[in-house]
């Protein structure tokens, strides 16, 4: 079934499940992946191209290209960089209680940051029982990120409390990074039943939000790929539903993608085909916000062409946020 398609009917199925059970809290929701500083707003925007005619598009984008609008205002952009401008800071988390056959996968994984563009910075860790167990903390050596990596456990005696905690973890360990594309990419179930199973829906996990939140305000953009774990997502439909929705919202509201297909996964290969491709069509763009109320600020960013652009769809400040002239 086509990836895009599943994705709508997982959207919908979730949805239903859950309307029973939240009212409109969403509308509250601080969305978007941004990084402030003073009135200064960077965002991450990924062009997302789904054919040759849109790749030939995307290949000509220039600086002059973009609009960027906050709350339907036009704002001025200040700076706008390109991967080669901005290098790519990249924490690479696995759950550790996913099925075996995950750790099939590792080789793929360890050539994908092997083939890392030079500069890079690559973090490796664990989401296990306890807390995040760092297997190489943040380094420009992508072979010895790389060698870090080793086989999952793939039991439920390794199973997290829940994955967004450790998360949580891993978002703050960006602090001590220098500036560049901040990204994370989570190789996870998704599920989050810390607080019953009826709290593990997208919409009311509270450590998902937390973790959402947390990454928007270190501009953080979240990339995720769903497999099984040996736990619940491996035997119920509907703890598949939560946990594939989950990692769609915080890909979603991150500014990121989140790769799955169906039920299950076959090879994760065709999803880093696509990271890659992603990641070398990324633009890093910063404006001067006009807003001066607290609030949810909405943000649109436009380019001439038809092209799919992933960005944060806006970020939230309290009063106490807001920067004064």
């Amino acid at each position: 079934m086509n990836r895009q398609l599943w994705k709508r009917i997982l959207v919908a199925t979730f949805a239903t499940v859950t309307s029973v059970l939240v009212t409109s809290a969403l509308g509250n929701r601080w969305q978007g992946q941004v990084a402030l500083k003073g009135r200064d707003v960077t965002i991450l925007v990924t062009v997302h191209p789904h054919n040759d005619r849109s790749r030939a598009l995307a290949d000509n984008l220039k600086l002059e290209d973009f609009s960027v609008r906050e709350n339907d205002r036009s704002q001025r952009i200040t700076s706008v960089k390109r991967p080669t401008e901005a290098p790519l800071i990249l924490a690479v988390l696995i759950q550790d209680d996913l099925v075996s056959r995950v750790s099939n996968e590792i080789r793929g994984i360890k050539d994908f940051i092997l083939r890392l563009p030079d500069g890079s910075r690559v973090m490796t860790g664990y989401i296990t029982v306890g807390s995040l167990r760092i297997a190489q903390d943040f380094t420009a050596d992508r072979q010895r990120a790389a060698e870090s990596l080793r086989i999952l456990i793939s039991s439920r005696s390794a199973s997290p409390f829940n994955p967004y905690v450790e998360v949580l973890d891993a978002l703050r360990r960006f602090d001590s990074q220098p500036a560049g594309r901040r990204v994370v990419l989570l190789v996870s179930d998704g599920l989050d039943v810390s607080r019953g199973f009826r709290s593990a829906s997208p919409m009311l996990s509270v450590d998902l939000d937390r973790a959402i939140d947390d990454a928007q305000r270190r501009g953080i953009s979240v990339f995720t790929i769903y497999a099984p774990s040996v736990g619940l997502t491996g035997i119920s439909h509907l703890a598949m539903n939560f946990g594939q929705g989950s990692l769609n919202r915080i890909a979603d509201e991150t500014g990121g993608e989140a790769f799955f297909s169906g039920t299950d996964f076959v090879t994760f290969d065709p999803y880093f085909k696509e990271f890659n491709e992603l990641l070398g069509r990324q633009w890093l763009i910063t404006y001067r916000s006009t807003n001066l109320e607290p609030g949810f600020r909405k943000i649109e960013v436009k380019t001439e062409y038809d092209l799919e652009l992933l960005h944060p769809s806006g970020y939230r400040l309290s009063g106490k946020d807001i920067p004064r002239p």
